[in-house]
């Protein structure tokens, strides 16, 4: 179960956005039972690019085998 302030991957894109699966984001809200979550999504630098409402099936907890990688958003 996830909680306020967990890290997250995502889990499909989200092209509204510019963000794609596997973008790291931390939970700042859970909404009703877990069915959803407010996210926001930081940048390399720790700059707020965006926050987003994101279903649970949207999401997956991060773990200690995942590897974070650095790429460009457009701007």
């Amino acid at each position: 179960m996830l909680h306020k302030h967990d890290r997250v991957a995502l889990t499909q894109d989200l092209p509204d956005y510019q963000l794609q699966a596997g973008d790291v984001g931390v939970v700042v809200m859970i909404q009703g039972d877990h069915e959803g979550f407010e996210l926001e999504i930081f940048s390399a630098d720790g700059t707020t690019l965006e926050v987003v409402t994101v279903n649970a099936s949207q999401v997956r907890p991060v773990n200690r085998r995942d590897v974070l990688h650095v790429r460009p958003r457009s701007a």
